[in-house]
């Protein structure tokens, strides 16, 4: 597996973004070599170093993550549902967990925890920015700073909530950096040629620090993001995501792609775009106010009202006919929360409703106007059982 691909993943998983997909192929590169485990470790390492100076460290969430799926895995072996992928998977996520805990374990040692009487502190997770070698930098954004490369030549500036690619590097090679928005967080980029990207709760970005003259413009999307391509006919902009492509000469529009949610669309607000699928290569031209979208393995298109895909844009939540299933992954991402729902009769209610400054209690509490239900809150965990009777 490529270098820069293998971190990618490591990435995700330490902040606990990482699909089950993510986690097997972590799983077999680690097999493939006893050394792949030390650059496991090494990463975490540092990621945690950077981290723990910022107080946000979180190793119990990537714990419980994988805790629940060997608790899963056992479920599906007391049920009889015995093969040799559900057994290798079982040991995969174990076999991940060990080595996960170790290089912390061994990490925790080390001289950067010096006070052992005092407990750590978890927060919230952080924006990270990984440059080309892998370092990973925190962002957080109340600073102001120099975003520099390897070498030490500056690269960009973040101005709070936003940072902007300079574009004078005079480079003969595509340079990646990635940048990560954990839940509840969103953040602004602005890429080398002028080009506007408002990143949504839960995504990652890959994308150059500066395009070269002759090659398209292409960044890989993981997760949500609004996007106000510059124009620029000799170069096209290209935006890869799970399973699509979008290509775009200068135009506002809005691609989704959560891994989490297993599907991917694309919302043009002005211009035009053409997004084609990576199954069967087949493309559709959209229109102002439509919508590219999966239907089976098909590329459709439908007219839609543009605002509710690009609302979160100001911050705000718009809801259109929209079901309670839908409604949680995007409530999940927005407020930094996990939702557990064990009443399932509220999965197919549909909801309209926009909000702005809410916190999730009073989003809540106005969808028990839909339908009743109770909810507890409990570090962020919100459980939702069906009311009693009266």
């Amino acid at each position: 597996m490529a270098k820069l691909k293998i971190e990618i993943l490591i990435l995700k998983f330490i902040n606990n973004q990482a699909s089950e997909e993510d986690i097997n192929a972590i799983s077999d590169w680690l097999e493939e070599d006893v050394n792949n485990q030390k650059v496991f470790n090494n990463l975490i390492k540092t990621n945690y170093t950077v981290n723990y100076s910022m107080k946000s460290v979180n190793t119990d969430a990537a714990k419980k993550q994988f805790l629940q799926k060997i608790k899963q895995e056992k479920i599906k072996q007391k049920e009889n549902v015995f093969s040799k992928s559900s057994i290798r998977s079982y040991f995969k996520y174990a076999a991940i967990l060990i080595v996960f805990l170790s290089a912390f374990y061994m990490f925790k040692t080390k001289d950067v925890f010096t006070t052992k009487d005092t407990p750590l502190t978890v927060k919230e997770e952080s924006i990270t920015l990984q440059l080309e070698n892998g370092n990973i930098q925190v962002i957080n954004p109340v600073n102001t700073q120099i975003i520099k490369n390897i070498q030490g030549k500056t690269i960009g500036n973040q101005n709070k909530n936003k940072i902007v690619y300079t574009g004078n590097q005079n480079l003969d090679k595509l340079v990646y950096n990635m940048i990560s928005v954990p839940n509840g967080k969103r953040f602004e980029l602005i890429l080398s040629d002028g080009t506007s990207i408002q990143l949504n709760s839960g995504t990652s970005l890959k994308f150059p620090v500066q395009f070269i003259k002759g090659e398209n413009r292409q960044v890989y999307l993981d997760g949500e993001a609004y996007f106000a391509v510059t124009k620029d006919p000799k170069h096209p902009f290209l935006v890869s995501s799970n399973d699509m492509n979008v290509k775009v000469l200068g135009t506002k529009f809005n691609v989704t792609s959560y891994k989490k949610d297993a599907k991917t669309y694309t919302v043009l607000v002005e211009g035009k775009v053409a997004a084609s699928d990576h199954l069967n290569n087949e493309e559709v031209i959209l229109k102002p106010s439509e919508r590219a979208y999966f239907e089976g393995k098909q590329l459709k298109l439908e007219p839609v009202d543009v605002r509710k895909y690009i609302a979160w844009v100001s911050g705000e939540l718009m809801f259109i006919d929209d079901s309670f299933a839908v409604i949680t992954n995007k409530l999940e991402r927005k407020y930094n929360v996990q939702i557990i729902n064990n009443y399932e009769e509220l999965n197919s209610i549909v909801i309209t409703a926009t909000f702005k400054n809410e916190n999730i209690d009073q989003v809540l509490k106005t969808f028990q106007t839909y339908k009743a239900f109770n909810y507890t809150i409990n570090n962020r965990v919100i459980t939702i059982t069906k009311p009693k009777k009266m």
